[in-house]
């Protein structure tokens, strides 16, 4: 990973109608992505469905994701996440097998981590693989949401965890997390990006603009009120998406592959069972309320 990197994207996975993931569309979007947004890519966030997949699925995907990254000189990341510290470990390790050095790591979730168990989730993961670099996906899901005090803490005690996303809009809690930049580099998505901006160098999280890889481009490069303004259109595409999710889905890719589906309208929406995706239908009316500027 480029570790100036202003702009940092998902790949997800696409599944066959018999749950089998499909490789060549895989890789044609991880070419799509880093010819026409960004080359510091990852998959297995949590809209990667990394909570979801078998080991062999697992390994399978990294090493697609590995080699079509070598083919577009891409930077790629690859997102850790499960319950069991050993499983982390040992993807890690086969991750590192491959080729990564750049890692992606979301705390277990089972049961909200105390300061005794955080700090040892970090040393069995930066502290036991100096060789690469770990980024922390902040998050609320995983029960416990991480400050600043914790990041000075940490930080200070891994020198290869060098970078923290965060979807947080909370000027409050940006504020805090920025007591730790530029030691840190920070990854916002649109709004936490629109705020984080005006004071500090920051990264986008790119999430809904990535229906216009160009528009997306604009958002970074342009100025404060070029932001402040896109987040308008940007406010009624996320409206969209949860009026067309309540009560039918809620897991994160099922967003993001409908996101990635106006850049290619082939891209399936299944999501692994259980849980539940979008449909064509829903596809249909979430492009149909685009506002045209963000058309591609």
């Amino acid at each position: 990973m480029n570790p100036t990197a202003d702009i940092l994207a998902t790949a997800v996975v696409p599944w066959t109608k018999s749950y089998e993931f499909d490789e060549d569309k895989f890789c044609h979007q991880v070419h799509e992505i880093a010819r026409g947004l960004t080359p510091n890519i990852y998959v297995f966030g949590t809209a990667g469905e990394g909570y979801a997949v078998t080991e062999s699925q697992f390994d399978h995907i990294s090493t697609a994701f590995w080699s079509s990254s070598q083919e577009c000189d891409a930077f790629p990341m690859l997102g850790i996440i499960s319950l069991s510290l050993p499983t982390i470990i040992e993807r890690i390790e086969r991750g590192r097998a491959l080729s990564f050095r750049d890692f992606q790591l979301s705390l277990p979730s089972w049961g909200e981590l105390n300061d005794r168990e955080l700090d040892t989730f970090f040393a069995e993961t930066c502290g036991r693989f100096p060789d690469c670099h770990f980024h922390h996906y902040n998050l609320v899901r995983t029960k416990r949401f991480l400050t600043s005090v914790e990041y000075t803490r940490l930080a200070e005690a891994h020198p290869n965890l060098v970078a923290v996303k965060a979807g947080t809009r909370s000027p409050e809690v940006i504020a805090d997390l920025l007591k730790v930049s530029p030691r840190l580099r920070f990854y916002f998505t649109e709004y936490g990006y629109t705020h984080a901006r005006r004071t500090h160098d920051v990264g986008f999280l790119v999430s809904l603009a990535s229906a216009n890889p160009e528009r997306a481009k604009a958002f970074v490069a342009g100025d404060d009120a070029r932001r402040t303004a896109d987040l308008e259109d940007l406010q009624a595409m996320l409206e969209s998406l949860k009026e067309l999710s309540t009560d039918k889905f809620h897991i994160d890719g099922g967003f993001d592959k409908m996101i990635y589906k106006v850049n290619d309208p082939s891209f399936p929406l299944r999501l692994l069972p259980p849980y539940a995706g979008p449909t064509d239908e829903d596809f249909a009316t979430f492009r149909a309320d685009i506002a045209d500027g963000w058309m591609r």
